[in-house]
């Protein structure tokens, strides 16, 4: 294998590695937005039902 080839390879390896570190950190950001949504519906339930008991009054 001449240098060439071997450096190639590195480069590679890192392109490769930043990669999959880039699609990991969408893949957290995705999983937090989908957090904060269903937080977002479940905090929503809670007003709506909140707002119920104030009319009742």
């Amino acid at each position: 294998m001449d240098p060439i080839d071997s450096l190639m390879e590195i480069v590679e390896g890192k392109t490769k590695t930043k990669t999959n570190s880039s699609k990991k950190r969408k893949w957290r950001e995705i999983e937090q937005f989908k957090e904060k949504l269903a937080l977002e519906k479940e905090l929503h339930s809670y007003d709506n039902s909140l707002e119920y008991l104030l009319e009742e009054s």
